[in-house]
């Protein structure tokens, strides 16, 4: 008899609770309680993210009190994050830790963004900090004992870094970008809907106040959509330098995805050792030449680095004067607000240092 496609129903919330198949999927602050979804792990780890978009329709979620959830919790496992400033390889480095019996990825829960959707909207009701770390435990339950969690975020709750950093003082973390001009190409060629999201990203940040670059709304609305692309790249730079600041090196490393696909089984290595993960050589082999490496991370199709590489130049190649100017113009902004364009406490040192 062919395996069913979900979990069978919990005989209790404790049961559910315990169960890392049942995700935790959506918080309600109205009413103080998580929405628990049945999704196993093969189709948690076929889905691009853990959002309605890309999970499959199925059984209804088991909305549960959150303290009652809590309540029925082991002890949570050893919990990791890869926070990203978007279009940089992170979901394909999530993908990558899906190694049963080691480590499991977790790419971008809903939780998260409702925690930072509920703190833009002023947070009535519980205490958010109680809140949040009650769901990172519920984040951080591993498919069997020995297991790590990689948790991946959506970008958009890049403002809640700090927060979970300081509620797990175990955990570590990368900051994974991409290079600026990668970064502006892979918006241009993207069109309507790349323009359109990095404006839609630029609120957010305002929201959160991270951008502090010496402009007004006003401004923003008068520069062009690489402009504000670049804005917001630069914007979330700045965060990553505040935050291997703030928590140290020890914890928060960064990496820029080229050196990444430039250098993948010595990246997978050094982030394995920073999660306290030490990968062999055999596991980095399977790693660099599995799908997490060899595949489109969102399509499925096949789509390694010479492809990665190649739509990357097609996007910069076809907006290159654009970009130029608006790299020039972000370097000067970035010097009138004492930003470095390179990012702190690289997980791999510059070979020609």
């Amino acid at each position: 008899m062919p395996q069913a496609p979900y979990p069978a129903p919990p005989r209790s919330i404790e049961e559910a609770a315990r169960d890392p198949e049942w995700i935790a999927h959506r918080y309600d602050p109205e009413h103080d309680a998580v929405h628990l979804l049945p999704v196993p792990r093969a189709a948690q780890r076929k889905a691009t993210f853990l959002t309605d978009e890309y999970l499959p329709a199925g059984p209804a979620p088991l909305v549960v009190r959150r303290r009652d959830a809590i309540a029925a919790l082991p002890s949570s496992a050893p919990v990791h994050f890869v926070f990203h400033s978007a279009f940089c390889c992170s979901t394909l480095v999530a993908n990558a830790f899906d190694l049963p019996g080691r480590s499991m990825g977790l790419k971008e829960p809903v939780v998260l963004n409702d925690m930072i959707g509920w703190r833009r909207r002023g947070g009535q009701g519980p205490d958010m900090a109680e809140v949040l770390d009650d769901m990172l435990r519920l984040l951080a339950r591993p498919f069997s004992a020995n297991e790590s969690v990689v948790v991946k975020p959506s970008n958009a709750i890049n403002a809640l870094i700090a927060p979970i950093l300081t509620l797990r003082p175990q955990s570590h973390a990368l900051l994974l970008h991409a290079p600026l001009r990668t970064y502006l190409g892979s918006i241009a060629r993207k069109g309507l809907d790349g323009r359109l999201w990095v404006r839609t990203l630029l609120l957010g940040l305002l929201d959160d106040r991270l951008v502090d670059l010496g402009f007004s709304p006003r401004d923003h609305l008068g520069q062009t959509d690489l402009q504000v692309a670049a804005i917001g790249w630069l914007a979330q730079h700045a965060l990553f330098a505040r935050t291997v600041q703030t928590f140290g090196p020890g914890r928060v490393r960064t990496l820029d995805s080229a050196r990444l696909m430039a250098d993948p089984a010595i990246a997978m290595g050094a982030l394995g050792r920073h999660f306290g993960l030490p990968l062999s050589d055999r596991e980095l082999a399977e790693i660099v030449s599995g799908p997490a490496f060899t595949s489109h991370s969102k399509l499925g199709t096949a789509f390694g680095a010479a492809e990665r590489a190649s739509e990357g130049e097609a996007g910069v190649a076809l907006h290159a004067d654009e970009i130029d100017k608006v790299i020039a113009w972000t370097q000067a902004v970035a010097d009138t607000a004492g930003i470095s364009m390179a990012a702190p406490a690289p997980l791999i040192e510059d070979r020609t240092t």
